[in-house]
């Protein structure tokens, strides 16, 4: 369980987390909640949003939900600072193993997502950063998928691979303005879409075991582990940093070790 950040870093900040009522997400709204700030929960079931944060249905593949969403959310709280853009879907399959609806609809959550909620929001964070210098940001949820091949990920690492490059685009557009912008690549994280994964293997405990197996420390990335990097990327203590992908992945990117003997 969360405890408050004893700074309580986020204190009269407003945030908004996409795709915030499950696994990551929730994860995230969570602990941006417990450590100082409202927070507003984006999602197309905002059902299990964290208690204590503003619930509001929308869907990041409708432009004018967004926007909506968005207005309400600077409504209630009278600013935005902090916006994640965490929602997205995943997919399985070589590139012939989809047909083009899929690729337009993986594209559509994972990557225009992102594009319809900054587009959004810009116009409150430029206003937020004349007043909180170094407190206003944008953090992408990306994926080891965007630096790394995996197998039957095709459009899924296409998609990640397009949030990678946006977020780099972004920070060089927005740095003058006092809005810094970064993403986290997780690795495999313990989340309900996994275990759903997991659920349709031939063997789940092998299944699970193989993925466990690929990361150097030998088990799945927890989604509050994720959350605590979101968090530092958002927050003030992070002023210097913008235009960075910080791995979240058990050292699956980087670390080549050598079989257990």
């Amino acid at each position: 369980m969360n405890q408050a950040h004893p700074t309580g870093d986020f204190e009269g900040l407003a945030a908004l987390v996409t795709g915030g009522a499950s696994g990551i997400g929730a994860a995230i709204a969570t602990l941006l909640r417990d450590r100082g700030a409202r927070v507003a929960v984006l999602d197309r079931d905002p059902a299990g949003a964290p208690a204590g944060t503003l619930a509001v249905k929308a869907d990041v593949t409708s432009d004018e939900a967004i926007r909506s969403g968005v207005a309400e959310a600077v409504a209630e709280f009278g600013a935005l600072h902090t916006v994640v853009g965490n929602a997205g879907i995943g997919a399985i399959g070589t590139v012939e193993d989809n047909a083009d609806d899929e690729w337009h609809r993986v594209l559509d959550v994972n990557v225009l997502g992102l594009v319809r909620t900054a587009r959004a929001a810009l116009p409150h964070l430029r206003a937020a950063a004349a007043e909180r210098p170094g407190s206003v940001s944008i953090t992408h949820t990306c994926s080891i998928a965007a630096t790394a091949g995996l197998p039957q990920r095709a459009a899924y690492s296409a998609s990640k691979g397009a949030v990678l490059a946006l977020t780099l685009a972004m920070a060089a557009d927005h740095i003058r303005e006092g809005i810094r912008v970064n993403c986290v690549n997780p690795g495999t994280v313990d989340t309900p879409w996994v275990g759903r994964l997991l659920g349709r293997a031939d063997d789940p405990a092998a299944e699970r075991a193989a993925l466990e197996a690929r990361q150097p420390t030998g088990r799945l990335v927890a989604a509050d582990e994720v959350a605590a990097a979101v968090a530092y990327l958002a927050s003030p203590a992070a002023a210097a940093v913008t235009g960075t992908a910080l791995a979240v992945d058990g050292g699956m990117q980087g670390l080549r070790l050598r079989p257990a003997t």
